[in-house]
Parts: C-alpha cells; sequence; structure tokens
C-alpha cells in the first residue's frame, strides 16, 4: 500500500524535470489536498535531457500502474507506489518519474 499523491507532492522525471499535477478530483481529500488519479494531468518542466546533440525533454506522465483497488470519483488513484513512465513529446519513453514526498497520512491499494 502506497500514500496517496496530492497536488502537492513533488514529483521529479528521471533527468530532474519538476512534475506539476492537476487535478479535476474536487471531492476527495487526503492529507488537505484533493487525491491525484490516473486521469489527472501530469505535466513535467525543465527537463534537460539530450538525446545526442538533440533536445528531447519528458513533457508528461502516463500511468501504467495505478492503484489497482482504491478509486476517487471513479478513477483509479496515484499513490507513491503506482508505477509511471514519463514520456517527451513525440510520446518516447524516457524513464520512471520519482516521488520526493506526499502526504503521509492516508495511502491506497
Amino acid at each position: 500500500m502506497g500514500n496517496f499523491l496530492t497536488p502537492s507532492s513533488q514529483l521529479i522525471c528521471p533527468h530532474g524535470g519538476m512534475v506539476t499535477a492537476i487535478s479535476q478530483n474536487t471531492q476527495v481529500r487526503a492529507g488537505g489536498d484533493f487525491v491525484l488519479r490516473a486521469s489527472d494531468q501530469f505535466m513535467v518542466a525543465g527537463c534537460p535531457f539530450m538525446a545526442g546533440t538533440v533536445y528531447h525533454p519528458c513533457t508528461q506522465i502516463q500511468w501504467q500502474q495505478p492503484s489497482s483497488q482504491t478509486k476517487a470519483t471513479q478513477d483509479f488513484t496515484v499513490t507513491d507506489a503506482s508505477i509511471g513512465l514519463c514520456v517527451a513529446a513525440d510520446q518516447a519513453p524516457q524513464g520512471a518519474p520519482q516521488v520526493v514526498a506526499t502526504q503521509p497520512q492516508s495511502g491506497g491499494q
């Protein structure tokens, strides 16, 4: 069981770019903030990744394996144990995101 991610959680791409999460959930909270879901937007900014000599930054996270049993407003939640994939604008996989900090008060499976 992992701790729920919220917009206040700190995530980075594998290259150090900062992730900003925007949730459409306005009903379910954990640690004082809304719980993030797999369908929410996870945008990456400031990724410095270069593919050879071409700038090829991470731009978003796609959740491959969110929580399997916990839902918020009809969608599966995302925890620090969920498996995600950072992708570039052309959808090329760039690696797994890293959770730096999240609320420790509640979690799901």
